[in-house]
């Protein structure tokens, strides 16, 4: 008897430390992915942190990623990888790695406390990657939203170590470096409004679609040539009144709020600083919504849904909305591939 009881309390053991051993398997990882080494193990106290960069002549770049995010591991693929990148943020910048999930505690330099999926929420976070880059007082300097690829990197890094903020906007350096090989002309599509320009919104129209592109873009081109081609994208595009400018167009428009300026002075205004860039508006004539850095069609469907259906109302982050998209769509046997 005793010696069963001697082998039950041995297996109960074991079972236990098989449950916690599976149970520390299933708990995530504080970062979305393997974050490179050259970043910071931070308190993530901001306050401190960027007083503490300030103090060593640096800046903050913080990055938010988050798990099975195909554009967080290409940027660390193509970026954080090349050693020219690698040199310039580590000379200039103390880097630090947030998940957009996480639940690891941030306090904010007015001293409040939350959580990393808080934090982002604050900050307006609603693309995979987001580089944020900050000063020594912790104020935001300049944003990269979604994925850019490294020459653009590169130049954002140049861009805030050089304390260029307050002479010259982050879209103007990004829009002077060298065009890629890629169409010398804007490229033409059916639904693009034509010319008078009056995107005063009415009550019961639909929303508004502003698309800013630049000539010999690669990414502009990709768009055209694949995702506006996509099935699942071309039956949401009827659902918004689209209109497209280059980011130089001098074309004088209407904007939503009754404005008569140039496209460019818009464009400028809107703080655009990536082609393609889609900004939307709703009926009632307010942005509520961006895409401003690089997507495959399935997120630019994603987009698009989520402002033709009215989901941002119901759920201010894009992410949340896209992973519940995703996840309704693999229970009904479908194959989702984000990068597709």
């Amino acid at each position: 008897m005793l010696a069963r009881r001697g082998l039950a309390r041995l297996a109960l053991s074991a079972a236990l430390l098989l449950a916690a051993a599976v149970a520390s398997a299933q708990v995530a990882s504080p970062h979305a992915i393997e974050i490179p080494k050259w970043f910071s193990e931070s308190f993530l106290d901001f306050k401190d942190e960027a007083a503490a960069a300030a103090r060593d002549g640096k800046r903050l770049l913080v990055y938010f990623g988050q798990d099975g995010c195909p554009y967080c591991r290409e940027l660390m693929a193509n970026s954080f990888s090349q050693r020219q990148i690698i040199d310039k943020a580590r000379q200039h910048f103390v880097a630090i790695a947030l998940n957009l999930w996480g639940d690891r505690e941030v306090t904010w330099t007015d001293g409040r406390r939350m959580s990393e999926k808080e934090f982002g929420k604050l900050l307006k976070v609603q693309f995979t990657p987001t580089l944020l880059f900050m000063d020594g007082q912790g104020r935001i300097v300049a944003r990269l939203n979604g994925y850019h690829p490294p020459q653009r990197v590169s130049a954002a890094l140049d861009h805030v170590a050089g304390r260029m903020e307050d002479r010259l906007p982050l879209a103007e350096h990004l829009a002077a470096l060298p065009p890629d090989a890629a169409r010398t002309s804007l490229k033409a599509q059916p639904y693009f409004a034509q010319p008078p320009f009056d995107f005063a919104r009415r009550s019961g129209g639909k929303p508004l679609a502003v698309l800013f592109e630049t000539r010999s873009c690669q990414p502009c081109d990709e768009m055209h040539d694949v995702g506006l081609q996509r099935p699942e994208v071309r039956a949401l595009l009827p659902k918004f009144d689209i209109a497209r400018f280059a980011l130089t167009d001098p074309t004088e428009i209407v904007t939503p709020d009754g404005r008569r300026v140039s496209a460019a002075a818009w464009a400028r205004e809107l703080g655009v600083v990536y082609t393609p860039s889609w900004v939307f508006f709703e009926a009632r004539g307010g942005e509520v919504f961006r895409v401003d850095g690089y997507v495959r069609p399935f997120h630019l469907a994603g987009s698009l849904d989520y402002v033709a259906s009215g989901a941002y109302r119901r759920q201010p982050e894009f992410q949340r909305f896209l992973r519940d998209k995703t996840e309704a769509l693999r229970h009904t046997g479908r194959d989702v591939d984000l990068w597709r």
